[in-house]
């Protein structure tokens, strides 16, 4: 493996570096993605809508801004900032909870983009560096051209790898963010309607 990396050029450096950031990012969300999961409480989102229902919105405040869950969290802080206008409030919080969702996802995305064009760049350069070959001693050998290009072509596949490899993390991610928002969407409009119910 590390001989068909050596292979690859000087550009297998920075595939590299890229494919280290990637996965540290796709590790790091996805320890995130399990960690909110598990601190997920429908029974204390029930809980607070509840207390809001009965008339109590400060003590409906304070379990949501004690809580881990997120959207327990993002309720407590609408009910907490609801004195100007608990529309504003309710969406800044939901802002802020869905930046943490979508924290690390640009880099992923940029690796998606850049490892392929980045392979291609290996390629052209190591096929420019074969094509030298031509006007050189070494034309009765086109072993040597031949072989030029297809240690240049390593480059390419290993950019390839690693845009596919991130493309499926990439893609759960999204999803998992998408329900989440809408969960907390959900909760926020059923939220609303009871303040503006009272």
């Amino acid at each position: 493996m590390i001989e068909i990396f050596i292979k690859g050029g000087p550009i297998m450096w920075p595939l590299l570096a890229l494919s280290l950031i990637a996965f540290t990012v796709v590790l790091e969300r996805l320890v995130f993605i399990v960690m909110e999961k598990w601190r997920w409480r429908p029974n204390l989102v029930g809980e607070i809508l509840t207390l809001v229902e009965r008339d109590d919105p400060d003590a409906a405040a304070r379990l949501g801004n004690e809580s881990n869950d997120f959207v327990a969290r993002a309720l407590g802080y609408a009910l907490s900032h609801r004195e100007k206008s608990f529309s504003e409030a309710m969406l800044r919080a939901a802002n802020r909870e869905l930046k943490r969702f979508n924290r690390g996802l640009t880099i992923l995305d940029t690796a998606i983009t850049l490892a392929p064009l980045l392979g291609l760049l290996g390629t052209v350069t190591g096929m420019i560096s074969s094509f030298n070959m031509l006007g050189g001693e070494e034309l009765g050998a086109p072993t040597a051209i031949t072989g030029g290009i297809a240690e240049a072509l390593i480059a390419t596949a290993f950019g390839l790898i690693i845009a596919i490899t991130c493309l499926i993390p990439f893609n759960y991610l999204n999803s998992r963010i998408e329900k989440m928002e809408g969960e907390l969407l959900a909760c926020g409009e059923q939220l609303k309607l009871l303040v503006e119910g009272r």
